[in-house]
């Protein structure tokens, strides 16, 4: 276990710089051939935003205040995380079967393969998090101290993220079945986790408790937390125990897939 975790860790930081390379190359990648090039990554999120301002706003109007603030800030303040999250789960799944090309024909190390897709989908969420703060700001809510735990967040997602694009992409690559398991489950994934709706709400403490298992419906809460709730993460250290153990778990799967399957990956792509 502990010679597998050091491979990793040394394959990652051997190819230190070519990840970051083939993060950026993996932006333009994706829009090859589109006049506007990779800015597509920011137009289509900020699209979505807009579809869900009209929604809510001025179609459905049912948007009340969450906090003091409009549902609509409530609601991209956990929306936009959500959209690295979806990408991670299909592209990051995806990931090996993509750049196949690099593990056959350039021997290029498996495990670093995932990691620069999800650097790759991170910096346009970042951007899009930029975005929402100056939404925030124009709306009459200039950034607070709390705007300081973000970073915070944003690196426990792409922790946990990276992680499972390494454990689901290994099974990926060896079954297209799980990939498409995968795929069925974001819809249902986008309306349990709390996106939506407020998972701290939920009266029975048991089942609240479950939700909060979810790292999705944490790292949501976490970024509203920061933008509306004013709570910093040290203040509910259980969730952030709970998050931990999952991620814990999620690490000690990802190793033991890739124990288990690295050599194989080669042969089945």
């Amino acid at each position: 276990m502990f010679k597998v975790i050091k491979e990793i860790a040394t394959d990652h930081f051997s190819n230190r710089s070519q990840i970051i390379k083939l993060a950026k190359a993996d932006l333009f990648r994706t829009y090859r051939g589109a006049a506007l090039g990779w800015a597509w990554a920011i137009i289509k999120p900020v699209v979505t935003i807009a579809a869900y301002w009209f929604a809510f706003t001025v179609g459905l109007r049912a948007g009340g205040k969450v906090n003091g603030y409009d549902f609509f800030l409530w609601l991209i303040a956990g929306v936009v995380p959500w959209f690295y999250m979806s990408e991670m789960l299909t592209q990051g799944t995806d990931s090996l079967r993509k750049y196949s090309y690099l593990v056959t024909k350039m021997k290029f190390p498996v495990s670093t393969i995932p990691t620069f897709v999800s650097l790759s989908k991170m910096i346009i969420n970042v951007i899009m998090i930029a975005i929402v703060i100056i939404i925030f700001w124009i709306s009459g809510y200039p950034p607070t101290i709390y705007y300081l735990q973000i970073p915070f967040y944003i690196l426990l997602d792409m922790i946990f993220f990276t992680l499972w694009a390494l454990f689901s992409s290994l099974f990926a690559a060896v079954s297209k079945d799980f990939a498409n398991l995968v795929k069925s489950f974001i819809t249902a994934l986008f309306w349990f986790s709390g996106i939506l709706w407020d998972a701290t709400k939920i009266r029975n403490i048991w089942i609240k408790r479950i939700m909060f298992f979810n790292p999705i419906t944490y790292l949501v809460n976490g970024f509203r937390n920061s933008f509306i709730n004013k709570i910093w993460f040290f203040e509910q250290t259980n969730l952030l125990l709970y998050f931990s153990v999952v991620t814990l778990f999620m690490f000690f799967l990802a190793v033991i897939c890739y124990k288990k399957l690295r050599k194989d990956i080669p042969d089945v792509l």
